[in-house]
């Protein structure tokens, strides 16, 4: 027997399900070809798609194709007609022995199918006539048809996603409508050669909607770059082409991107107008084009498209004629004349474009056309262009009735009376129809007037036809559409009053009724009935704790003619726990809430829009963008800040007068309020509802009941929220000043907010006492309890108990969700921390401190914090609050000498804003000494200090021995604020203690500077002669005796080093100003010092300073020594301290440092080092002195030095 195995491999690519290749015995094919061709189509197959679709059943045809290589698609080829889908080898086996033996091009099942097996079929005996080879037909054609739907289904969802990926690029820059345009225009040849016309008619409206959103985004101001080819001016305007399945002149146009907008709306329009009549749906075309036309117009302004004058006329009256002249073609005369409906818009529209032509081409005035009219005629019939082959032979073809009706008065008045008696003869037949015949048909019809007259903002068209319409739904018993359409009439101030009164009756005698079935409600849109205009929250920041009672008032503005008693009217609330903040406090969300409460609402919609003349004003704003980097204007121009109140797009696909759709909401949180009559106007409506669960409460949706009718409020716009919270009682304690100050008594606040507790009588804070800090006890102190909207409550008296160690405050009794209010005084004690050492003339070092914003050095108050642990009848856990004390006054201290007298000075500065008076000044020396006294120089007893302002104190110390090595010292001062009466209490003095080491002067320095010899006063730019006289006053004491002390056979002598430095640029020291003596280490004992200075400046100069250290050894113990008599100066010369084989350290210096004069290391030997000498042993008796230097007599230039 003959045998065809045929081995199926998958297929490549993605394609229609009309082409296949095929390779093999081509004979063999040619053979089967008809049986094939024949039966694959006969049996359909159940298609099931992706994204829950419902499945469909389809008849599968291909075309079979010989196998060619440049058939199989190329990489980023996007066709989807033209790709090979499927792939059949064909083969004959009549002998299987032989077939092995021949050597073929291709391998068949054992080697190649061995692992897809399904995918190679036998077809037994295909041309005979028999069971056995039917079966094998039928396996085969079975076989096929599943491996080419799921093959097609494959790539055919391949090619969605791709053409989905594309869509969603449209913001990058560089997208094309037009390629994209093509891709799902691909997709629709497809389903429509599936014939799933349904399918392919959603693409090229998708692709409708696209377009249109991007044209009302440019009249917006956001436009694509794209839409630019779209704006070319106008010259060809020859009408809708509808007599062609595929125009593909115009298609090819928008392939190259050189499509008008006229253009690419013709190609759209006239694919939907084929698909839609596949679906037997004409009348929607009409329907359709009517929209097309009028948004054709709008979006040529939009895009402010050139049109010559009378252009768009003639596309118009051609594009009604085509569609009317499609439609009469594909329905018979019965059809078109019960659906006149439908059609009276086209004619009305052409009629209106006809007489505007008329008049613009001079054709209904009384003289005739003019040389003016004839030439604008002329270029009119020039953009029609040549008559398409497809109406040429058509005697009425809208092109002859144009041109006919253009070419003379006589005929202009001829066509336009045609056009004119089929228009009224419609409106006069719906008219009949809606009094005698069938209501129905006129309903449809007046449905689509309103939606027209709704549409271009006609008020009275649109009273009078509301009329018409109530009165057919009365006849067809449209009870719903009825009541909707009364509800409009009735508040329509187009209308008498008592008409209006009748539609307002009409609904409540219905609503009076009694009901067929309970429990039935008509649910109709509020907008016509009532309009809800502002909405008040009690309390105004709508926050309410839980068991609290929050009113609603809301203003409800009806639109009825007369009171209506309104059994119920609802708020339906829509209750939430936002995620991480369901226990909100009070505090947060007054934050967070507006504080008046009060909402005021837009006004509702028109029932019709609103003509161009009442549109509000364009609201124009200047924009600028500039660059980040450098702040430079990079564009500018002008933003309409109110579009989205010009340019509203009119939904043509509903009207008002249609089934409202509006649900109602069922929820378990509703305001309600029963037995309310709304008056014409304003009326005010009160609900109350006591809360229960915190959470974020949303009013969703208004409604109100009359009878069995419900009108309904859908969606309460802005968004109107309350919240409920529940709240944990907490403690609060602040200082009533921006900070308190220490040793003054100072108010401190304590809130206590009790939440969801009840504070009891007896329940009491109890505080733990500070060390340093007291709680002052007052009798007049009393606490007030408010309400939580700050609403005083009650008052009563504080009770406080203290003891060593606790203070109780027992709290007044006060209900849950309330706040107790009361003040303390608190005092801090007032004393400065401890400082060792001597502070310098600015002042004293700075103490520690803790670690806040106010820790920095200079003139900030130190801060002392005191945690107080406070138990609360509440919580088991206690509360620990931190009061943090400034001291207000920063206390410095200076030792002062003149010679052996030596003097301490306090400073005490006041950092705070107040004024203190400062009293009982003391300073006493903690060691205990016998033989010291300190004698204050302060006679004043009291003493003001002001703000910012500072006070000084000295005293002297004398003593009779030996003075001690240091001496410790309090001093303490008595202070109260200025302006305050007598205190209830004393006040702890002022006290600060601190250390001085050191003070007894050991050295007396004395310099002097002498002019040269012959001369009676120093000159500039001459070399005076300088002494320097150091003298010690005492013997050997306690302090001397150090590293640099040396004992010889007659006496103690230690090394000192001095150093001669101007760091006022005065004077110029020349050879060494630096140097290191031996000094005896007894009362009286001197060394003198000699060297020269040049004065640089003529005047009266200060002396150069002279600085005394101590000359220490160096401490490393394996360092050579080195011969003590190389680093003295021997019979008062100054010796350099590096050797005498180093050279001078300065010829000619004007300032000096002891580190820049003596710094350097002596090359192998270890150096020595320098102490300073504390300010106290060193007193200078020169200090202050100043020389006359005069000016000498070759300066040309006089430069004087004024200190």
């Amino acid at each position: 027997p003959q045998r065809s195995p045929l081995p199926l491999p998958p297929c490549e690519g993605t394609a229609r399900p009309r082409y296949s290749t095929c390779a093999g015995d081509q004979n063999l094919f040619t053979s089967v070809y008809p049986t094939l061709s024949q039966q694959l189509p006969r049996e359909p197959m159940e298609w099931r798609r992706s994204y829950g679709r419902a499945p469909k059943m389809i008849h599968l045809e291909s075309n079979f194709v010989q196998f060619k290589e440049e058939l199989l698609p190329k990489e980023g080829n996007k066709a989807l007609l033209t790709f090979p889908f499927l792939h059949i080898y064909w083969t004959e086996c009549c002998d299987t022995e032989v077939y092995k033996a021949t050597v073929k091009d291709d391998l068949t099942k054992n080697d190649f199918c061995n692992k897809q097996s399904d995918r190679c079929v036998v077809l037994s005996d295909p041309l005979k006539d028999s069971s056995r080879t039917q079966e094998s037909w039928n396996a085969f054609l079975t076989k096929l048809r599943t491996l080419l739907l799921m093959s097609f289904t494959k790539n055919l969802g391949k090619f969605e996603d791709d053409m989905r990926t594309l869509r969603e690029k449209r913001t990058e820059p560089g997208w094309s409508f037009c390629e994209y345009f093509m891709v799902q225009e691909e997709l629709a040849f497809v389903f429509e050669m599936l014939q799933q016309f349904e399918d392919a008619l959603v693409q090229y409206d998708e692709l409708d909607a696209l377009f249109s959103q991007y044209v009302v985004n440019f009249g917006a101001g956001d436009g694509a770059n794209w839409l630019t080819f779209f704006c070319q001016p106008v010259k060809s305007w020859n009408g809708l082409i509808l007599r062609k399945p595929i125009d593909m002149e115009k298609r090819e146009s928008i392939q190259r991107r050189e499509a008008t907008l006229l253009d690419l709306r013709s190609y759209l329009f006239s694919r939907q107008c084929t698909l839609l009549l596949f679906l037997q749906r004409p009348w929607e075309v009409a329907q359709r084009a009517l929209e097309l036309l009028h948004n054709c117009v709008q979006e040529l302004k939009l895009l402010e498209v050139s049109v010559p004058p009378g252009a768009l006329d003639c596309w118009v009256f051609l594009s009604c004629l085509e569609v009317l002249q499609r439609i009469e073609g594909c329905c018979d005369r019965a059809q078109i004349d019960s659906n006149i409906a439908h059609t009276v818009g086209l004619w009305s529209y052409a009629t209106e474009k006809l007489k505007s032509l008329g008049y613009l081409c001079g054709l209904v005035s009384e003289k005739g056309p003019n040389s003016e009219d004839l030439n604008r005629t002329v270029d009119l019939l020039a953009g029609l262009g040549a008559e398409r082959p497809e109406t040429a032979n058509t005697a009425q073809s809208p092109y002859k009735k144009l041109k006919e009706a253009l070419s003379s008065v006589e005929a202009f008045e001829k066509h336009y009376l045609v056009s004119i008696n089929k228009m009224e003869g419609k409106l006069l037949f719906v008219d009949f129809a809606r009094r005698k015949k069938a209501p129905q048909k006129a309903e449809i019809y007046l449905q689509g007037a309103l939606k027209n007259y709704l549409a271009e903002g006609w008020a009275l068209p649109i009273t009078h036809t509301r009329k018409q319409l109530a009165e057919c739904q009365k006849h067809l018993g449209q009870i719903e559409n009825y009541l909707q359409t009364s509800s409009l009439l009735a508040s329509d101030h187009h209308l008498t009053e008592e008409e209006r009164k009748h539609f307002c009756q009409e609904i409540l005698d219905f609503a009076s009724q009694p009901s067929d079935s309970p429990g039935h409600k008509i649910v109709l849109p509020m907008h016509s009935f009532a309009q809800l205009r502002d909405l008040h929250f009690d309390p105004s920041n709508a926050v309410v704790h839980v068991g609290g009672v929050l009113c609603v008032e809301i203003t409800m503005y009806s639109q009825m003619p007369v009171p209506v008693h309104v059994e119920q009217i609802v708020v339906n609330v829509h209750f939430s726990i936002e995620k991480n903040s369901y226990r909100k406090t009070a505090e947060w969300l007054t934050k967070h809430k507006t504080s008046n409460g009060i909402i005021n609402f837009p006004p509702e919609t028109a029932p019709f829009p609103v003509s161009q003349n009442s549109l509000p004003a364009l609201e124009l704003y200047e924009m600028f963008e500039r660059s980040p980097s450098d702040n430079s204007l990079n564009t500018t121009g002008i933003i309409c800040r109110n579009v989205h109140m010009l340019l509203r797009r009119q939904e043509s696909s509903s009207s008002l007068e249609m089934p409202s759709g509006v649900a109602l909401e069922e929820g378990a949180h509703v305001l309600r309020c029963s037995h309310v009559t709304l008056e014409p106007g304003a009326n005010q409506i009160t609900f109350r509802t006591q809360a229960k669960e915190p959470g974020t409460y949303t009013l969703r949706q208004l409604c109100a009941s009359v009878g069995s009718v419900w009108f309904v409020l859908p969606h309460i716009y802005p968004i109107v929220q309350y919240d409920v919270y529940s709240q944990e009682p907490q403690l609060h304690v602040e200082p009533l000043a921006d900070s308190l100050l220490a040793g003054i008594p100072q108010k401190v606040k304590f809130t206590v907010t009790t939440g969801h507790y009840t504070i009891k009588n007896g329940d009491s804070l109890q505080l733990s006492n500070a060390e340093a800090m007291l709680i002052l006890c007052q009798a007049e102190s009393r606490a007030v309890v408010y309400s939580n909207t700050r609403e005083q409550s009650s008052e009563a008296a504080l009770r406080i108990q203290s003891s060593d160690k606790v203070t109780s405050i027992s709290l007044p009794v006060a209900p849950a969700y309330h706040v107790i209010e009361f003040e303390l005084e608190v005092l801090s004690l007032p004393s400065a921390p401890a400082l060792g050492g001597e502070s310098d003339m600015l002042g004293m070092a700075e103490p520690h401190r803790k670690h806040k914003d106010k820790q920095r050095t200079g003139r900030c108050m130190v801060t002392t914090d005191h945690k107080v642990s406070i138990d609360c009848p509440w919580s088991i856990y206690s509360t620990v609050i931190a009061l943090t004390f400034s001291v207000p006054f920063r206390t410095t201290h200076t030792l002062l000498s003149s010679g052996t007298r030596k003097y301490v000075q306090v400073c005490v500065q006041n950092l705070s804003e107040l004024d203190f008076q400062l009293s009982d000044s003391y300073l006493v020396d903690t060691g205990d000494s016998t033989d010291l006294q300190l004698v204050p120089l302060n006679t004043q007893s009291q003493q003001p200090i002001y703000s910012k302002q500072s006070v000084f104190f000295v005293w002297e110390l004398k003593w009779t021995e030996e003075p001690p090595p240091s001496l410790h010292c309090r001093f303490s001062v008595g202070f109260s604020p200025a302006s305050e009466e007598q205190l209830s209490i004393s006040l702890k003095p002022y006290t600060y203690e601190f250390k001085v080491e050191n003070f007894f002067t050991l050295y007396n320095v004395k310099a002097e500077i002498f002019p040269p010899s012959g001369m009676e006063y120093c000159r500039t730019g001459s070399l005076c002669s300088l002494e320097v006289l150091i003298t010690r006053l005492s013997d050997l004491l306690e302090v001397d005796k150090d590293e640099a002390l040396t004992e010889s056979d007659e006496h103690f002598s230690t090394k000192l080093m001095y150093e001669v430095v101007d760091n006022s640029s005065n004077w110029a020291v020349c050879g060494k100003s630096c140097g290191v003596i031996s000094m005896p280490v007894a009362a009286r004992a001197t060394h003198r010092v000699h060297m020269e200075v040049m004065p640089l400046f003529a005047g009266y100069l200060p002396l150069p300073d002279v600085r005394l250290f101590k000359y220490l050894p160096h401490h490393s113990a394996h360092s050579s020594q080195l011969d003590a008599d190389s680093w003295i100066e021997n019979d008062s010369l100054s010796v350099d301290k590096h050797g005498d084989d180093q050279p001078d350290s300065s010829s000619l210096k004007s300032r000096g440092s002891v580190h820049s004069a003596c710094s350097s290391e002596h090359k192998g030997l270890p150096m020595p080092r320098l102490q300073a000498l504390p300010a106290g042993q060193v007193f200078n008796s020169s200090s202050g002195t100043q020389v006359l230097v005069i000016p000498s007599q070759d300066d040309h230039v006089l430069e004087v030095s004024v200190t």
